[in-house]
């Protein structure tokens, strides 16, 4: 369709096709690439006694905020914490029968390793999302979900764009791994989606 006001470009449009046609491709890599890791996580996520929470920075403190949303709708209460915040006194919302996700490529960003130094002293338990399981954070983690993509799939291999794409995909199979294995119902769901057309969608299916 046509947009008013819109120059057409033949190479633009090419241009962007070929990288949504090249996602599958990234996560397939990225799919290869989980290990036994990503189970330990869901066994973490499900025991965690305390309050589950999600902190990256940069990118992936999108992601983690999405993920965060998603735990929350499958069963697995979770909350977003900012990381640079946490070290500035918001880290006191942290107790030692918690859990902390945090996202970091390369394992290496100062604010979310030392989120989790400081976390680690507190006794919550650490789950990385790193390419990097001997980085920092990899080391201080309790458990390692490895998301790897290929360097050259990001912007100068810097901007990340695949990277994060990964990230969100295994947070969705985690996600979903969590909804299968907790048993929560569409019942418990729907007493937390009332609004929107989500809620319009689950009152339609009650009342048929």
């Amino acid at each position: 369709m046509e947009q008013k006001g819109a120059i057409f470009s033949e190479n633009r449009l090419e241009r962007m096709r070929a990288t949504v046609r090249g996602e599958p491709e990234i996560l397939e890599g990225a799919a290869d690439a989980l290990d036994a890791g990503a189970c330990t996580a869901v066994d973490l996520l499900l025991g965690t006694q305390g309050h589950v929470f999600v902190a990256g920075a940069g990118t992936s403190n999108a992601v983690t905020r999405r993920f965060g949303h998603l735990l929350s709708c499958s069963g697995c209460p979770a909350a977003f914490l900012h990381a640079a915040d946490c070290l500035q006194g918001a880290l006191g919302t942290v107790a030692a029968d918690d859990t902390i996700v945090l996202i970091s490529k390369g394992g290496k960003t100062a604010e979310v390793n030392g989120l989790g130094a400081m976390a680690r002293e507190r006794g919550a338990r650490i789950v990385a999302f790193t390419e990097a399981p001997e980085s920092e954070l990899g080391r201080m983690a309790d458990c390692v979900v490895r998301v790897r993509v290929d360097p050259s799939s990001d912007p100068f291999g810097l901007v990340a764009t695949s990277s994060s794409l990964a990230n969100a995909a295994v947070a969705d199979a985690i996600c979903e791994t969590i909804l299968a294995e907790s048993g929560y119902s569409l019942e418990v769901f729907a007493a937390t989606h009332q609004f929107g057309a989500v809620g319009e969608r689950i009152k339609a299916g009650k009342e048929s």
